[in-house]
């Protein structure tokens, strides 16, 4: 009789037979989770070494063995059915043996219902981002119209319109802005006009910098501005408030109560940016112009009534109405865009989290899409 291995402090391996002959090994003691890579690392090459006519493993002295030692088992039973070589269980008790019934080869045995996914090329992972953008195009487009007709009913049924929350919008969305639009506008309005002095007076024109404040200020950067800050406080605002109402369900109890979650939710938002958003341009502009001023006055020696002259000569109604109606597109698109990717969200607080961001990168990538159109739109007008 040969011994396998030293005696274990849990389990017990002993081989009888010789090399090349019908060999019996014999397990005893305790197998489980917690001596199974002991229990696998003895096993390992233990048909190539004994090279056995035929193999019979005998349980007799097995107390007790779970289902990752039953596995180790099976293994070894396959690997002797791969070399041809007979294999036996012999004196398993009958809890052995339920355990070991456990063990399906079969299905050990089958391929994965899934494939491993293979690294994709470009021309693939292209192909996948166009479908996906296709695809979110197209729930846009259905959302935009669903919400259409809710804004028409409620312009048909005005008491429909829950004015209470409008107001409450409007002073999250506007009066709640003020500050850091003043700010922002403030400085934006000084830098230009500070590196554009530089420029301008190696040619002797420092009095166009306060032309050219009021033109980029009123044709595009003071809607662009508020349009910019109103997608970063609001339209991420409004994805986490109707996102977070998703995942706790609360959308699906308005709907069984019986409201429309499209006028009780999107409806007052929607309205609300589109009155205030106009006004924050407007307000934006004059801080724009105000940070122009400072400088001009306080470092470029400008008269205040030359300044103010200059800016209300490049001023025109045409150039402010056409940014006022600007405004209000990127108001539209902020809202909706805030509003659908709330309504989009599904799982948990990952989900809301990534919508909202989506929310942020998608309505600010079509506020300049909306403002290349009016670019082109307006250059053909004037």
């Amino acid at each position: 009789m040969a011994k396998l291995s030293e005696t274990m402090p849990e389990f017990t391996l002993n081989v009888e037979g010789n090399r090349g002959k019908p060999v019996r090994l014999n397990i005893s003691g305790h197998l489980s989770l917690d001596n199974l890579l002991t229990f696998r690392s003895e096993l390992e090459g233990f048909l190539k070494q004994t090279a056995p006519a035929s193999l019979k493993v005998d349980l007799a002295g097995v107390e007790y063995v779970d289902s990752a030692a039953a596995l180790a088992l099976m293994d070894l039973k396959e690997e002797a059915e791969a070399l041809s070589i007979p294999f036996s269980f012999v004196h398993d008790s009958e809890k052995t043996r339920g355990v070991m019934g456990l063990i399906d080869p079969e299905t050990i045995a089958m391929a994965p219902l899934r494939a491993l996914e293979l690294p994709k090329d470009f021309f693939t992972l292209t192909g996948d981002s166009m479908r996906l953008f296709g695809k979110d195009f197209y729930n846009l487009q259905i959302f935009l119209g669903d919400l259409l007709l809710a804004l028409a009913h409620s312009f048909r049924h005005p008491g429909s319109v829950r004015w209470l929350d409008v107001l409450f919008y409007m002073k999250r969305a506007g009066a709640d802005a003020l500050p850091i639009l003043s700010l922002m506008s403030v400085g934006t309005g000084a830098v230009i006009a500070f590196l554009s002095a530089l420029q301008l007076k190696l040619v002797g024109a420092t009095i166009f910098v306060a032309a050219l404040i009021a033109m980029t200020v009123v044709e595009e950067l003071g809607p662009m501005l508020t349009a910019i800050l109103v997608s970063g406080r609001s339209s991420s605002a409004f994805a986490a408030e109707i996102g977070t109402m998703m995942v706790k369900e609360e959308v699906d109890a308005l709907s069984a109560m019986g409201f429309d979650p499209l006028r009780f939710l999107a409806v007052p938002k929607v309205i609300a940016t589109v009155v205030v958003m106009p006004l924050l341009t407007l307000y934006s502009m004059l801080f724009c112009i105000i940070g122009g001023f400072l400088i001009g006055v306080y470092a470029l020696d400008f008269t205040t009534y030359t300044y103010v002259n200059e800016t209300m000569k490049n001023i025109t109604v045409f150039d402010l109405t056409s940014s006022l109606i600007k405004s209000v597109f990127f108001a539209v698109v902020v809202a909706t865009i805030g509003c659908q990717r709330g309504f989009q969200v599904r799982g948990g607080a990952e989900a809301v989290g990534t919508m909202t961001t989506s929310a942020v990168v998608t309505s600010l990538f079509l506020v300049v899409v909306v403002e290349c159109i009016f670019a082109l739109v307006l250059h053909y007008i004037r």
